[in-house]
């Protein structure tokens, strides 16, 4: 059995809670186990690149309909550190938000009209970022569509970062500053590609974390589960090993084993994003709680 109170756990939202093609909540048992976890007493943290307004319009909703009680521990860590906060049922507490992560104005305005000018029929500008810029794939356009186009867009924007004078890199090609310095990096995922400062990442987000959790007075976990769907989830479940802390990393994707100095999980009878993480949480929910009756 686990403490649920000496028990943590640091979500990615996109593929282990929210579904990539629908971008909610499709599992109802993802938010019951999530709550049944807090309400025990465990700590959850949303550790993401959405923004804050994806956690308020999507994930707070989930957790109030099911009662969450208000004095649990909740934490959001948005834009991959960039933004950070408190979760209760009534909503997000007071932003705290770190400017200096976020791109010049004209390398944002510039990709914003580049999607307008070249890419909007498969891809949409999130306005709801704060420290980053993020280019999503729309929601009525197919994977294989967006994937396609995805790469082109990903070169134009570097070349956009050559042309302001700013340092960006992608996947290795580095386009350095008049300094020879690189501030940025171009982020591809499988719905979107984030533009974003290279001092933020899953495992600035867990720090943020458990700073919270230290200013708020309240103990810290000593044993954490981490579940991502991309290697830079990797990055928090590799920070809490780092400082100490027992840490199991759920991996939804069925990929080859990558060698870690701490348990890594990975789903079984080929089930991938929220399909496995539904599988997970439930594991860790009653290990922590014990059997649910059925």
């Amino acid at each position: 059995m686990i403490d649920p109170t000496d028990l943590g756990l640091l979500l990615d939202l996109d593929g282990p809670v929210a579904s990539p093609v629908h971008r909610r909540i499709v599992h109802d048992s993802i938010a019951d186990d999530i709550v049944a976890l807090v309400d025990a007493g465990a700590v959850v943290v949303f550790n993401t690149g959405r923004s804050d307004a994806f956690v308020a319009e999507v994930i707070v909703p989930a957790l109030a309909a099911r009662g969450v009680r208000p004095e649990r521990r909740v934490i959001g860590v948005c834009e991959k550190g960039g933004v950070w906060f408190h979760v209760t049922a009534d909503g997000i507490g007071e932003l705290t938000t770190d400017g200096a992560f976020r791109p010049p104005s004209a390398v944002v305005e510039g990709v914003d009209a580049l999607v307008t000018e070249r890419y909007a029929g498969t891809m949409f500008f999130d306005r709801t970022k704060r420290t980053m810029i993020s280019v999503e794939q729309r929601t009525d356009v197919e994977s294989a569509d967006y994937l396609a186009v995805q790469p082109a867009f990903d070169r134009d924007v570097l070349e956009l970062f050559r042309q302001h004078g700013t340092g960006a890199e992608l996947d290795g090609d580095r386009a350095p500053d008049p300094d020879g310095e690189v501030a940025f990096r171009i982020d591809p995922t499988i719905i979107s590609t984030d533009i974003e400062s290279v001092r933020v990442g899953k495992d600035l987000g867990a720090e943020r974390a458990v700073r919270m959790l230290e200013a708020d007075g309240l103990p810290v976990p000593r044993r954490w589960f981490s579940m991502g769907d991309s290697p830079s989830d990797y990055r928090m479940a590799d920070w809490m090993h780092e400082t100490g802390r027992g840490v199991t990393h759920v991996d939804v994707r069925p990929v080859a084993v990558v060698e870690k100095p701490y348990e890594v999980l990975r789903p079984e009878d080929g089930l991938v994003n929220d399909d496995a993480g539904a599988v997970f949480l439930r594991r860790i929910r009653e290990e922590a709680l014990g059997p649910l009756t059925r």
